[in-house]
């Protein structure tokens, strides 16, 4: 029996409209430490995004070593497995190998070939209780072009040639791995969109290639025992009960205020995998006013005052806040408003809606003027984004953008 701590999309070095979260990284990570020593883990298994940059800061990359060796201390014998995600620099995240290897680190980015063969030895980590091989990992970083297949190699057949590249990518890597697995549970890893996962709106970049956005549960190979997943943020099984996001371990966008942000164990020996998903609470609150539908502006005062929160907290203590204002009555310069009312307040306001306006017929809708003045910014700037690119705004685009507007207002 082995007892396997899936993890992933960490993002180190993230903001949420500015506002830093290293100290929340660093109540979670400290929650993470005592998991591993609690349930006696054997070994973590890192699902990509790492780091929130491909040039992370230096106390970015100094929380990241920090928790690896405090990791180190409190299980010495736990294996670590790392891959690379499509917000990491892959070579960048291999660097210290050397040094990562003394401590049980194992740290994968970009597929590995020898004479265009997969170099298997690079992609499958034992897994070891006790000093015997118990499992191995099959680790897989995020597929770049240049990890997958030649696309021109994909032209036949039904369906999308990236996803047919994907496919033939695991396919290759478990071939390779067959022969060393000698009946002994595999897991494998993956960082991507499988289709039927629930996504976070602004948090997760549609990151194929070719402008593809998802592909099959079944691509990954029948003989894996877990398939550990990261890229999307919420925890979620995705078609069979084996293969599974863990889920991000703080909300990273505002679309993610109601989810339940964990890690999963996993316990594989004789029969099927027992799976576990374990909480991790929040560092910081993440509210929504109203907590369902939407309110008048005249209320957000009084909702504000009902929380009764300390005014002498400091800036990283204090809870973010999602408004939603009912469209009625609303006038054109409620953005400032809302900002007016919440500056009275120790809350950091991180996303405002408006509901939605009632649907009219188009011949009606024609008719009807919207004064600019009547539109949020964030929205305007949403929709340009949109209709220029084809894809909306990414998180980076949206804090460049909050940026500029604070520069102006």
């Amino acid at each position: 029996m082995i007892r396997i701590l899936h993890t992933g999309d960490w993002h180190i070095g993230q903001t949420l409209r500015g506002y830093a979260r290293t100290a929340e990284h660093g109540a979670v990570f400290a929650r993470l430490v005592a998991i591993v020593a609690e349930q006696e883990v054997d070994a973590l298994v890192v699902a990509g995004d790492v780091f929130d940059s491909q040039n992370p800061s230096g106390e970015a990359q100094r929380l990241f070593y920090d928790l690896l060796v405090r990791l180190h201390r409190a299980r010495p014998d736990m294996t670590i497995v790392i891959t690379a995600g499509n917000h990491d620099a892959a070579g960048r995240l291999e660097a210290p190998r050397p040094l990562l290897d003394a401590i049980g680190v194992h740290v994968i980015g970009n597929i590995r070939r020898r004479d265009g063969a997969i170099d298997i030895a690079r992609h499958l980590v034992p897994l070891r209780v006790k000093g015997e091989v118990a499992a191995q990992v099959l680790a897989v970083s995020y597929p770049t072009a240049a990890c997958l297949p030649p696309l021109q190699k994909m032209t036949e057949g039904a369906g999308s040639p990236i996803v047919r590249a994907v496919r033939s990518l695991y396919e290759q890597l478990a071939e390779a791995a067959q022969p060393h697995l000698a009946g002994l549970p595999l897991v494998a890893t993956g960082h991507l969109h499988v289709a039927g996962g629930l996504e976070s709106e602004g948090a997760e970049r549609r990151i194929l290639v070719g402008g593809e956005h998802a592909v099959p549960a079944d691509v990954f190979p029948q003989c894996a025992n877990y398939v550990a997943l990261g890229h999307l943020h919420k925890a979620q099984k995705i078609a069979h009960d084996h293969v599974r996001y863990s889920g991000s371990l703080i909300p990273l966008s505002a679309a993610e205020q109601p989810y339940a942000h964990g890690v999963t164990l996993v316990t594989l020996g004789d029969g099927e995998p027992r799976i576990e998903h374990i909480p991790v609470g929040r560092p910081v609150p993440f509210l929504r006013l109203p907590a369902s539908g939407d309110m008048p502006l005249s209320e957000l005062g009084d909702r504000l005052h009902a929380l009764g929160l300390d005014p002498n907290s400091p800036l990283e203590a204090r809870p973010f806040i999602q408004i939603r204002l009912a469209r009625e009555g609303l006038g054109p310069g409620y953005r400032a408003e809302v900002d007016r009312i919440a500056d009275g307040f120790p809350v950091r306001v991180v996303d405002v809606r408006v509901a939605p306006a009632p649907q009219v017929d188009s011949a009606i809708a024609a008719l009807v003027h919207v004064r600019l003045a009547e539109r949020d910014p964030e929205d305007l700037f949403r929709l340009a984004f949109q209709r220029a690119r084809g894809t909306p705004p990414e998180p980076v685009h949206l804090e460049v953008f909050h940026r500029a507007r604070a520069e102006v207002t």
